[in-house]
């Protein structure tokens, strides 16, 4: 609990500071605009929340170095393989001149220096019907690659609304922790919990207040963490099944897929176009009834806030069955597809105004 700690605190003081003296860096890492369609908030706000969790893992780094621990080589190359995906994203936040494909391509390169200096790779794949396939060298590095990145943008996209991305990835990385402690995974058990606790506590300052958001680089040092504790952990330990991250991901890894899916097929548009109808904008706009049509600040920011609760029940809805079955296939299989079909008729009936009255929220002002 000791990684926990010092990333819970850390990042919560940091994040503090940031948030505190906001007025003196805000011409920099404010996020002023109010009108795209994916933006939810009423007035400008820090953006830069990532950097409260990049120094909580410095600092937990500099303790393992002190006390002499034996985790601290393979923790260094970690948080170095990192490094071009946060700062990717961390540029992008303080400049908005980092386009997404480059922020791709940045967490591309950081996922190959992880195969580089920790071997850290997808081996092999569980196919139904044929069981465990090993994947070619090469390929492996490439797969790895295209996983890695895929999954930080996906965490990126599902960063929509205070608290969302900061709850979804904390069971996840709390998740890694258990399978990691009971496959005797010292490595991945510190990282994750290191990681759960500096999210935790940037998420204090993030919810249900919005006084500082996540930012491209604290969702892509998210998403870049949790697939290569993934991939470490299924790649060292053969019983934990391939399909475990699969389905411990798939909220973010379908959501991703769903949007390339209707805007490229229905839609007829490119994929890298912003648009206001992912789950979760739906979620806020058509589920959250608290003032209807109101734009009042207090208004918007409680809908904001009350629509992440929903998601995070949707997304444990994948990472509990995770977690439970992470060494047999079948369960897993079978709970990806259960979880596949209940977004898609979640979704579909957001959009038919047909969704079950008990998820509608209302809620009567006197105010």
């Amino acid at each position: 609990m000791l990684n926990f700690s010092i990333g819970f605190i850390v990042s919560f003081c940091i994040t503090m500071l940031v948030v505190r003296y906001a007025h003196l860096h805000s011409h920099l890492s404010g996020d002023a605009d109010l009108s795209g369609a994916q933006k939810f908030h009423t007035k400008p706000v820090p953006r830069i929340g990532g950097s409260g969790i990049a120094v909580a893992l410095i600092l937990n780094g500099i303790a393992l170095w002190i006390a002499s621990a034996y985790q601290f080589p393979e923790y260094a190359m970690l948080i170095g393989a990192s490094l071009p995906a946060f700062l990717g994203g961390f540029i992008e936040d303080l400049t908005k001149r980092v386009s997404a494909r480059d922020r791709l391509v940045l967490t591309i390169i950081a996922a190959l220096l992880a195969v580089w200096l920790l071997n850290a790779r997808i081996a092999q794949v569980d196919i139904p019907g044929f069981g465990s396939l090993a994947v070619p060298y090469y390929g492996s590095i490439l797969l790895t690659a295209l996983a890695v990145a895929g999954l930080a943008n996906a965490i990126n996209i599902i960063d929509g609304f205070n608290g969302l991305a900061a709850i979804v990835a904390t069971m996840m990385f709390l998740s890694l922790a258990l399978v990691a402690f009971h496959v005797g995974d010292v490595f991945v058990l510190s990282c994750a919990l290191v990681m759960a606790g500096a999210i935790l506590g940037f998420f204090l300052w993030n919810f249900p207040g919005g006084h500082i958001f996540l930012g491209d680089g604290g969702a892509y040092l998210i998403g870049f963490m949790l697939g290569e504790l993934a991939v470490l952990l299924t790649m060292r330990h053969t019983e934990v099944s391939a399909w475990y991250p699969v389905l411990m991901f798939i909220y973010p890894i379908f959501e991703t897929l769903f949007s390339i899916y209707r805007k490229q097929f229905l839609r007829g548009i490119s994929p890298g176009i912003p648009d206001g109808i992912h789950l979760h904008m739906l979620i806020y706009k058509r589920l959250m009834l608290w003032v209807v049509g109101s734009q009042e600040e207090r208004h918007r920011l409680r809908r904001n806030s009350f629509t992440s609760p929903y998601l995070w029940l949707l997304s444990l809805l994948a990472v509990l069955p995770a977690t439970l079955f992470w060494n047999r296939n079948g369960w897993l299989i079978a709970f990806v597809v259960v979880f596949v079909s209940t977004y898609v008729w979640l979704y579909w009936s957001i959009v038919r105004f047909r969704v079950p009255r008990w998820m509608i929220v209302k809620k009567k002002h006197h105010d």
